[in-house]
């Protein structure tokens, strides 16, 4: 893409999107199993990622899909890459309607002190 005569699956570019995969794929992994186990017992998930954000997984999937799209930049995955993301930002705030419905305070305490998608660099006291 960027004119390098290296072997392409080692270029930097590669080897960034290997970075925003794997680390989507790892953060996927810590998220649903602290979701899955909230969902059980009937509980809002905020320990592990979700205490730093409320929709990790879907953080981890715009990291994969922007990795993907590192190796493969097509007009169609760049057309598609904003669709996407779009879609997860409306299905985030629609499961935090659902959220405030079922768990009402404590939602809106978790709501107060956890950013939707972007993680603050410096943890605040509550």
């Amino acid at each position: 893409m960027l004119g390098w005569k290296s072997d392409p699956h080692s270029d930097p570019l590669h080897m960034l999107s290997f970075a925003f995969i794997g680390g989507g794929f790892i953060l996927l992994s810590a998220a649903w199993k602290v979701l899955y186990r909230a969902q059980r017992n009937h509980q809002l998930a905020t320990t592990g990622p979700y205490a730093r954000i409320r929709h990790p997984q879907y953080d981890a999937f715009v990291l994969i899909m922007f990795g993907f799209l590192l190796q493969w930049p097509t007009l169609l995955t760049l057309l598609m890459f904003p669709v996407l993301v779009w879609m997860y930002v409306r299905l985030a705030r629609s499961e935090e309607r659902e959220a405030e419905a079922s768990f009402d305070e404590q939602w809106h305490e978790y709501a107060a002190r956890t950013p939707r998608f972007i993680p603050r660099l410096l943890r605040q006291n509550p």
